[in-house]
């Protein structure tokens, strides 16, 4: 009897342990058969090395974020953040180039505030699923990446991310080649239409205004450009800003030690506290730079001057007026060799020249334009082109903008805002109605 009641037990939990490994080998299938659905999905891939920025701390960017990807990623509190547009709403589904060196590690990615967990385990690059997220909005989606917990003294490599799903259905823009120069951002400029009858321009004017919180460290507020060079104001680092005052060489070469001497651009004379030197990689010449701590809010005057002499040269004079000091002060005097012109093509642009910091928005006020002819008469300029370089060209990055913004001329470039304004646009500010008063005779 005994027997027959224990072989009843046993087949009763022989039956549990079947069922129970169908359950279990069920849902593994469903699983796998998910994962698989997910992964045919994916098939738009998203370089880290030309997408990714470390947001917790910028000086993390140079030693995590190489070429191949994400790599030297130890710290939980490191966050890493990727932005993609897309032009569609809808599911937006990830997946994760990724591999573990030692161990295992958890992660979780997140993104418009819903998050995903994924372990990595394997020490072979291979494609990690990891969800579908909604996307209410077109326009640049933000994907960040944070680790949870290791085994190992590293969460692992990331090399790409793979998307796919509904919102990359109308199409994605992110940058896939070009890194250094993706990475920066879009450069953006005001092309400045001059005025019939000014003649020859003696004098350039204008003003520059950056709004609080605009004033990002790689930024540079160019005010004054024109065809030989460009004059204006930098955020070099926490504790460092410049104004700036460039001319090329008349010399084409990327190198400034191979200009010849007779083409070498000459300093005629220097402000106080004026640093003079060279400047190489896009063009090359002259270069002086005034450390100045200016600031956000206030309104600083920039003027240039370009008059060629009798032996086939121009001089070009650049000064600076600060609210703060409440004078014009010379920047420095420069003589172009092989070339007799007074100021054509004047622009201004803004720039950002650390790749760290493209991932953060900055925007430049640019008003009251004047320009000044031979005879001394001045002339408003009211019109502007808008522009920008190769990298907004190529549809790399499409965080730009710029036009009038309460009458006055704007420039706005990186940290991936969605309302951009299309490049080639012309626009008109309001008119300032009062020329510049300078005693041109007093100037130093």
């Amino acid at each position: 009897m005994k027997i027959k009641v224990y072989t009843r037990l046993i087949l009763l939990l022989v039956t549990q342990c079947l069922w129970a490994c169908s359950s279990c080998s069920k849902l593994d299938s469903e699983a796998k058969t998910d994962d698989e659905a997910l992964l045919s999905e994916l098939k738009i891939i998203v370089p880290l090395s030309g997408n990714a920025w470390l947001v917790d701390d910028i000086s993390l960017n140079e030693s995590m974020i190489s070429d191949l990807g994400l790599k030297n990623w130890t710290k939980e509190t490191s966050l890493i953040r990727t932005f993609v547009r897309v032009n569609a709403t809808g599911e937006l589904c990830l997946g994760l180039n990724a591999k573990a060196l030692k161990g295992s590690s958890k992660v979780k990615v997140t993104i418009g505030g819903e998050s995903k967990e994924i372990a990595i385990h394997k020490q072979e690059m291979g494609v990690i699923p990891v969800g579908c997220f909604n996307v209410s909005q077109k326009g640049y989606v933000q994907i960040d990446i944070q680790g949870i917990s290791k085994t190992d003294s590293h969460f692992g490599e990331v090399s790409q991310l793979l998307i796919g799903g509904e919102a990359t259905s109308a199409g994605t823009y992110f940058v896939k080649d070009d890194f250094y120069w993706g990475r920066r951002g879009p450069s953006v400029h005001l092309s400045y239409t001059v005025p019939e009858g000014v003649g020859n321009i003696r004098w350039f004017y204008n003003e520059v205004e950056v709004p609080q919180g605009n004033d990002v460290i790689g930024s540079y507020f160019m005010a004054n450009g024109f065809g030989e060079g460009y004059f204006g104001m930098q955020v070099n680092s926490e504790t460092e800003r410049r104004i700036l005052f460039s001319v090329w060489s008349s010399y084409v070469t990327d190198d400034p030690n191979n200009i010849p001497e007779d083409e070498k651009i000459k300093l005629l004379k220097k402000g106080a506290g004026v640093t003079i030197g060279e400047f190489g990689n896009e063009g090359s010449g002259g270069q002086s730079f005034r450390v100045y701590n200016w600031k956000a809010g206030n309104k600083y005057r920039f003027l240039l001057g370009a008059k060629p002499t009798n032996d086939n040269c121009t001089d070009y004079t650049a000064y600076f007026f600060a609210p703060e000091i409440g004078q014009w002060e010379l920047i420095a005097d420069f003589r172009r060799p092989k070339t007799s012109t007074y100021l054509t093509r004047p622009h201004s642009f803004l720039e950002n020249f650390m790749t760290e910091m493209g991932q953060f928005s900055r925007k430049g006020t640019y008003l009251n334009q004047w320009v000044r002819n031979t005879e001394g008469k001045w002339f408003e300029i009211r019109k502007a082109k808008f522009t920008a370089d190769a990298t907004a060209h190529k549809d790399s990055r499409l965080d730009y903008a710029g036009g009038v913004d309460n009458g006055k001329f704007f420039l706005k470039n990186c940290g991936f805002f969605s309302d951009r304004v299309p490049f080639d646009t012309y626009f008109t500010r309001e008119s300032e109605g009062a020329e510049p008063i300078i005693d041109f005779d007093s100037l130093p």
